[in-house]
C-alpha cells in the first residue's frame, strides 16, 4: 500500500512538473523581459514562483492533512496569490488560474468547490465585461469552467476510489480477526476436549497400574495414544480450515468420555431429529458441555436432551461456572448467533448445572 502511494507521488509530480513547465517560464519571461520597473518585476516572479510551486506542493499535502478547513485556507491563499498575478498582468492572463482550480476541484469537497470556483469564474466575468475584454478572452472562462468541472468530478473518483480501498483494508483487518477467533475457539474446544479425556484415561491408566491390572491399563493406553493422534489430526485440520464437527460422532465421544470418568451417561441413541444445518454446531455445543462436566461438575451423572433446534446437557454435580462466561461459552454464544441462536448457562435449583442452546 504505501508503496502505491509513493507512486502515486512520483506520477503526480512528473506530470505536474510537465504541466507547470507547458506555461510557467514562458510567463516569467514576458515578465522579466517587460518594460516595469526592477522591484516590480522581481515581486511578480516571486509571486508566480509562490504560485506555481505551491500548486506542485499542496495537493500531495492536502490530501494527507485530514482538515477541511486547513485544506480550503490554503487553497484560498494560493487562489489569492494567482488572482493579484492575473490582476497584475492583466485579464489575458486568466488561465493561469487553472492550476489552483483544478486542484481546489481535486481537493475539497464539491460543496466548497463549486462555491470557490463559480465565484471566482463570476469575478472574472464581471471584470472582463467591464473593461470590455470579454469578446476577447471570454474563452478562458469556457476553458476554466471545463476543467474545473473535470477536475471535480476526478476529485469525487478519487475519494471513492480512496473511500474503496479503506474499506477492502478493513474487510481485510476484520477477515484477520475473524479467522483468529475461528481458530482460537476451534483449537479451545479440539483441545480442551481431547486433553480432558487423555487427561481421565491417563488416571485410570496409572490406577489400574497400581493396582496390578496391566492389561486393562494396556487398553486404556492404546486409547490414550489413540486420542493423542486425533487430536493432533484436529489440530491439523482445524489449522487448514476444514474441520467439520460432526453431531453424532460427539455423541459416541461424549459416552466414551463421560465412562472413562465414571459418569452415567443418559445420551440420545440418534441425532437424525436435529435440524442438519445445526448438527455442527451443536457437536461443539456438546463437546464444550461435556468437557465442563468433566472438568468442573465432579458429577456423577449426566444427561443429554436435544430437539429439532434446541440441546441440552445436565448434570448432577456441583454447579460450577457460576460468574462470567467462560472462553467456551462466548465462542458457542460466538457460533450460535449467525443461526440466530442463544446459550444458557447456570446452576439449577435443584442442584447441578446445565447448559442450553436454542435456535429461534
Amino acid at each position: 500500500m504505501r508503496r502505491r502511494k509513493e507512486d502515486s507521488n512520483v506520477k503526480w509530480y512528473l506530470f505536474s512538473c510537465l504541466f507547470v513547465l507547458f506555461y510557467i517560464p514562458e510567463l516569467i519571461y514576458n515578465v522579466i523581459t517587460s518594460d516595469g520597473s526592477a522591484a516590480a518585476r522581481a515581486v511578480l516572479v516571486t509571486l508566480i514562483l509562490v504560485y506555481a510551486l505551491g500548486w506542485l506542493w499542496a495537493p500531495r499535502w492536502l490530501w494527507t492533512s485530514g482538515s477541511e478547513n486547513v485544506n480550503t485556507a490554503i487553497c484560498l491563499a494560493l487562489l489569492g496569490v494567482g488572482l493579484v498575478v492575473v490582476y497584475w498582468l492583466g485579464m489575458p492572463s486568466a488561465g493561469l488560474l487553472v492550476y489552483i482550480m483544478s486542484t481546489i476541484g481535486v481537493v475539497l469537497t464539491s460543496q466548497r468547490a463549486i462555491a470557490i470556483n463559480v465565484t471566482v469564474l463570476a469575478v472574472l466575468a464581471l471584470t472582463m465585461f467591464l473593461t470590455d475584454d470579454l469578446p476577447r478572452d471570454g474563452g478562458q472562462l469556457i476553458t476554466l469552467l471545463s476543467i474545473s468541472l473535470g477536475m471535480l468530478f476526478l476529485g469525487k473518483m478519487i475519494r471513492a476510489n480512496r473511500a474503496l480501498a479503506a474499506a477492502q483494508e478493513e474487510i481485510a483487518a476484520l477477515a484477520r480477526t475473524e479467522e483468529r477467533n475461528r481458530l482460537a475457539r476451534d483449537l479451545h474446544d479440539i483441545l480442551g476436549h481431547s486433553l480432558t479425556t487423555i487427561t481421565l484415561k491417563t488416571g485410570v491408566a496409572r490406577r489400574l497400574l497400581e493396582s496390578a491390572s496391566p492389561d486393562r491399563a494396556l487398553e486404556e493406553i492404546r486409547e490414550v495414544e489413540h486420542l493423542t493422534r486425533q487430536a493432533l489430526s484436529d489440530v491439523r485440520t482445524t489449522v487448514s480450515g476444514y474441520r467439520e464437527v460432526s453431531l453424532s460422532a460427539e455423541v459416541v465421544g461424549a459416552r466414551a468420555a463421560l465412562r472413562a470418568a465414571g459418569v452415567e451417561a443418559d445420551l440420545p441413541h440418534a441425532v437424525d431429529n436435529v435440524r442438519p444445518e445445526l448438527q455442527g454446531v451443536f457437536g461443539y455445543v456438546l463437546r464444550e458441555g461435556i468437557t465442563n462436566v468433566l472438568r468442573h461438575a465432579a458429577a456423577t451423572r449426566c444427561s443429554v436432551r436435544l430437539g429439532d433446534t434446541w440441546l441440552e446437557v445436565r448434570d448432577n454435580g456441583r454447579g460450577a461456572g457460576v460468574g462470567e462466561p467462560g472462553t467456551g461459552l462466548r465462542g458457542l454464544a460466538e457460533r450460535l448467533a449467525p443461526h440466530g441462536g442463544t446459550v444458557l448457562a447456570g446452576p439449577l435449583d435443584e442442584g447441578g448445572y446445565r447448559l442450553r442452546a436454542e435456535v429461534t
